[in-house]
């Protein structure tokens, strides 16, 4: 079987995955000293390395010191991506990058520019450690108060870590509820994902169009189409989720009205925030209402954005559903955006995209349904779309879960973080070019 690009990249988060759990399984790794359980094992190391989130047992108290330093490893490994892990190894060694190379961090990437050399790798590497760092320090001043100067600093470690990655792994047992209105950790958590989230073409522009701006080089500082696209769905949804959230938790006792009036719209922006990308709460999700869980649901589904850390649809693609509807109902033919044409290619992804991540979700949540009869149907569809989108948000249900539950939700948190596309293209193999144009015919639609 030939070793197109498609199969290293999901052999290489496979071997990731395995590589955690049997570290995960030693008895150093678990705060009792004996070994660890296989399936908690192989599903804390699947959602570290997906950069998911949903856990079967209590990371701060389950594991050591040595399993939580595995865990956001794997978390830092999942996030950077397999491909620019390994080709950032590799260039310490010395290697230079060939085509395959390339088209390996492209696709990985999802990229559609071949920039995958050495001065794109370190300078994700580099704005990865500088972010992370910046959000230690922001974070040390709130956790010193409460800890120790060594366990404050890990505490801060860790979270950046996993904020920035879209992780959503807390070492706290009620997760960030006992900092739901803390300014500073607010702030911050939420800056670290949103940052994570975009994507690093989107930081790296703003940044190089800055630089431009302060030397005064104005005739450089257009954005790209996908900047545009990224930026202004990321904050439509943002304040559309915190509006929705604080519309239908407004009078929920159980979680938005248990904080003072000013405090709601705090905690709904952390919510909202979190909801898309990475699986921190600071209230408790299993007490939101079913239409809560539904916005949710849905913001879960389109995600960050591509080249982030985070998973779903993507921003981009929503975008081009929306625009592809709009140009339907004007009677046009090309998909415009930005007084941009949208290639057909592009569009043809976008509706791939939906319709192969949909049937997984579906497939998932009938399986899990069929196999845990006794939990509500929400709350199966809730863990299904957060474990594919990798999110990590549950409605208190992920422990509960039978162990086959517990293999599918692994198995939609691995094809989450791949792609539905790119796995798909690991089984079947590169597409054949063919030479065979087939007529057209017309077929109704709608």
């Amino acid at each position: 079987m030939q070793m197109t690009v498609s199969r290293t990249i999901c052999l290489g988060f496979l071997v990731l995955i395995s590589v955690g759990t049997l570290l995960l399984l030693l008895p150093w790794a678990t705060t009792s000293g004996e070994w660890n359980n296989f399936l908690v094992a192989l599903f804390t190391s699947t959602s570290a390395v997906c950069v998911t989130g949903l856990v079967v047992v209590d990371t701060g108290t389950h594991f050591s010191t040595f399993g939580e330093a595995v865990i956001v490893l794997l978390i830092q490994l999942g996030g950077l991506g397999y491909m620019t892990a390994n080709t950032f190894l590799l260039l310490l060694l010395g290697r230079r990058l060939g085509l395959r190379d390339r088209l390996a961090i492209q696709q990985s990437m999802d990229s559609t520019a071949l920039a995958g050399g050495q001065p794109l790798i370190f300078s994700i590497i580099a704005a990865t450690l500088v972010i992370e760092l910046t959000g230690l320090f922001c974070l040390y001043p709130v956790f010193i108060r409460d800890y120790s100067p060594a366990y404050s600093l890990w505490l801060s470690l860790f979270h950046s870590v996993s904020a920035f990655n879209n992780a959503g792994f807390s070492l706290f047992a009620d997760n960030i509820i006992g900092y739901a209105v803390n300014p500073v950790v607010n702030a911050v958590i939420t800056a670290l994902i949103i940052l994570g989230g975009i994507g690093y073409q989107v930081i790296m522009e703003f940044v190089t169009w800055l630089r431009n701006r302060l030397q005064g080089n104005r005739c450089r500082g257009l954005f790209s189409l996908n900047f545009k696209i990224v930026t202004s769905t990321t904050v439509a949804l943002l304040v559309i989720g915190t509006l929705a959230l604080l519309v239908t938790e407004f009078q929920n006792p159980a979680t938005l009205g248990s904080f003072a009036p000013h405090e709601n719209l705090l905690v709904a922006w952390f919510q909202s925030v979190v909801t898309r990308t990475a699986g921190f709460n600071s209230i408790d999700i299993g007490a939101m209402s079913d239409a809560s869980l539904f916005i949710m649901i849905a913001l879960m589904f389109i995600g960050a954005s591509p080249g982030g850390t985070g998973g779903g649809i993507k921003t981009t693609t929503f975008r081009i559903l929306l625009a592809c509807t709009s140009m339907a109902l004007q009677g046009k033919e090309e998909v415009l955006c930005y007084r941009r044409q949208i290639p057909p290619t592009r569009v043809v992804k976008a509706i791939a995209v939906v319709v192969g991540s949909s049937l997984a979700v579906v497939a998932a949540t009938a399986l899990v349904s069929f196999t845990n009869p006794a939990i509500d149907f929400i709350e199966i569809l809730f863990e299904a779309v957060s474990a594919f989108a990798t999110v990590g948000l549950s409605a208190g249900i992920t422990a509960d879960l039978s162990d086959f539950g517990q293999y599918i939700i692994i198995f939609i948190m691995y094809l989450g973080r791949v792609g539905v596309l790119l796995f798909m293209g690991a089984l079947l193999g590169d597409p054949k070019p063919s030479s065979i144009q087939y007529p057209e015919e017309e077929l109704l639609i709608g």
